[in-house]
């Protein structure tokens, strides 16, 4: 199943959409701060970032009516969808439009261990 095809995400947006995809409800800018190890950033900088992934399609912001003038975010896209999005076009891109190409590639340049290589086979055989 192809999807439109969304602008990537920096590393930072991907900080932000990964609290968000973690979370179980939407979440204000303070909640989304919270959520950073120390270092963390500035509530304006969320607070772009998200402007941007609004932007981008990637989040929506409603407010509760108990909550004033407080935006609350959430996901539009989940994560599985995102990470499908961004398999495919790696494999359009740099395989040929080829899963076999592109699988073949990762496990000739990937250290898996003997019992790696064993799952990998358990679930090929499985599906």
């Amino acid at each position: 199943m192809k999807m439109k095809s969304q602008k990537p995400l920096t590393r930072a947006e991907m900080d932000v959409m990964n609290i968000l995809w973690d979370s179980t409800a939407a979440m204000t800018v303070n909640d989304i701060v919270e959520r950073y190890s120390e270092p963390r950033p500035a509530y304006t900088t969320v607070a772009t970032f998200l402007k941007i992934l609004e932007a981008k399609g990637y989040v929506e912001h409603r407010r509760k009516e108990e909550a004033g003038r407080t935006f609350y975010y959430s996901f539009m896209l989940s994560r599985d969808k995102y990470i499908t999005s961004v398999l495919n076009n790696v494999k359009d891109a740099l395989f040929g439009n080829s899963a076999k190409n592109m699988f073949s590639f990762l496990i000739q340049n990937e250290d898996l261990s003997d019992d790696d290589l064993h799952e990998i086979m358990d679930m090929i055989n499985k599906s």
